[in-house]
């Protein structure tokens, strides 16, 4: 079982003790949110909660995910980066995957890419993408960026996105995972057909269900290798609840491990309290992979 530190709703000015925290006590990855904006008012409801509300406060810091990244992995050495779910198809696929792969590239290849189609329609609005296309834009931006992060020329011919011979320097060392997020029976197959899913919070029998039913999927289209299935959980707290969720299928969760021991309003110092009681509590006694 592997473990990831969520930044979302964080303050700035935590993120880089944060991440040099998560890196020395042998966390796996860190989580990078991502929102342009916060628009006062919306139509379009938050899928991820009962009443349709947004469960952030409107003051909620939202950085740039790719900057953020580049930011933390100059001070890091070995914890790895994914976003939770970044937009990319609110965004042009040639400019994303030079983001991403320079982010891969100066990072010594500790990046992952974790997209979704996107829930709001007044953020597509803004920033001048189609709403209703958007999930076979993301399909063909991904395929895109894929043939984009190869060495040597490229060319590309699709519905959406046409690329002529040509290079995109420099190229990752190393394939950039894709994570696909989504409840939906088209989101499991379009994560089936890459490197992992990224799921909500969940209860250990939910997220083993949702595990179930990605592998079947996988199963399906004769998809094989690593596959991650990355998660929280809302009812683990014990070692054993962590090795229930592995053998369930469960890969990676993410979480706040201050939250156990401080609540979410925690102040920096006891984040870090957090983190290490939590690395001791529950990492540790784990067996090593």
């Amino acid at each position: 079982m592997r473990f990831s530190i969520v930044t979302a709703f964080q303050p700035c000015d935590q993120l880089i003790p944060l991440a040099r925290a998560a890196d020395e006590l042998g966390y796996h990855a860190i989580s990078v949110p991502d929102h342009v904006v916060d628009l006062e008012e919306l139509e379009t409801p938050y899928p991820y909660t009962p009443d349709g509300k947004r469960r952030w406060d409107i003051d909620a810091e939202w950085p740039d995910p790719w900057v953020l990244v580049g930011a933390l992995a100059a001070v890091t050495t070995r914890v790895r980066f994914f976003t939770s779910i970044y937009v990319a198809t609110m965004r042009n696929p040639f400019q994303v995957a030079k983001t991403v792969g320079t982010a891969a590239v100066l990072s010594g290849d500790r990046v992952a890419l974790g997209v979704g189609i996107g829930w709001c329609r007044e953020e597509f609005d803004l920033l001048g993408a189609d709403f209703r296309t958007r999930g076979k834009r993301t399909d063909e931006g991904l395929a895109l960026m894929k043939a984009l992060w190869e060495p040597g020329w490229t060319e590309f011919a699709g519905d959406f996105y046409t690329a002529p011979r040509m290079k995109m320097n420099p190229s990752p060392a190393a394939p950039i995972p894709i994570y696909v997020g989504g409840l939906s029976e088209i989101a499991f197959a379009r994560a089936a057909r890459h490197d992992g899913w990224v799921g909500d919070i969940y209860t250990i029998e939910e997220a083993v269900g949702h595990a179930r039913r990605l592998h079947e999927v996988r199963a399906e289209i004769g998809a094989e290798g690593d596959f991650s299935v990355i998660t929280a959980l809302s009812d683990a707290f014990l070692p054993e609840h962590f090795e229930t969720a592995e053998a369930g299928g469960i890969t990676e969760v993410w979480t706040m491990p201050w939250a156990y021991y401080h609540g979410l309003d925690a102040t920096l110092e006891q984040k870090l309290d957090g983190m290490q009681r939590f690395a001791d509590d529950v990492i540790a006694p784990l067996p090593m992979e």
